[in-house]
């Protein structure tokens, strides 16, 4: 099977297991994957629970459609990524509950929405940005996560959902999924006493772990 082939039977398989664990219902979430030739993308009113790995979107850099169904209609949230950070290799667009709870609560802080409750967030996710709600399918998302240049790998749509990069598949999928669980936890722990991780612990992390 050629790296392309490989490369659309696992983002059929980890979309399935997505849905199957409640990242995404119905035909919410669309998921992408860097190509040396394009991307590839899951398509249009498709349910991450059945992706045919044949009929999945190839898309050239400069948009055009090369194969398979047409992509989601937001493709300019994964672009926006791909475009600003070149080490992304894949991104990962989920409804999940409850970061997508967190991003309707008006306590969270836009400018950092999900701060740093255990080491394993710092480390897969980062920083994260609450961007203003526009409505599903408006390029103004796209441009808003333009003009963080790169500087976050994940991002939280105010009362919409999660939109996280990664190097790979594998590494933007566990980012969605540890970004889906601290964001439990954060609304469990909303108005109480809660520790965080220090500046110091954080620097700490991102010095012997860097991104994983």
């Amino acid at each position: 099977m050629s790296a392309e082939g490989e490369l659309r039977a696992q983002m059929s398989a980890l979309c399935a297991s997505l849905f199957q664990r409640g990242f995404s219902v119905g035909t919410a979430g669309n998921v992408s994957a860097r190509l040396p030739d394009g991307l590839l993308m899951t398509p249009t009113n498709s349910t991450l629970g059945a992706i045919d790995p044949e009929r999945i979107s190839k898309i050239a850099p400069d948009g055009i459609l090369l194969s398979g169904d047409p992509p989601s209609k937001e493709i300019f949230l994964h672009r926006a990524f791909y475009d600003t950070r070149p080490e992304a290799g894949a991104v990962v667009h989920l409804h999940s509950t409850w970061a997508t709870a967190l991003a309707c609560l008006r306590s969270t802080d836009p400018d950092n929405c999900v701060p740093p409750l255990t080491p394993y967030v710092v480390m897969r996710v980062g920083q994260v940005k609450l961007l203003p709600y526009v409505r599903p399918g408006d390029p103004r998302a796209g441009e808003m996560i333009r003009a963080l240049g790169g500087a976050c790998a994940a991002v939280l749509l105010a009362n919409h959902g999660p939109v996280v990069s990664g190097r790979d598949l594998f590494s933007a999928v566990c980012a969605a999924e540890e970004l889906e669980e601290t964001a439990r936890l954060l609304v469990a722990l909303e108005g109480r006493d809660t520790r965080y991780l220090t500046g110091a612990q954080v620097a700490e992390l991102n010095q012997t772990f860097g991104r994983i």
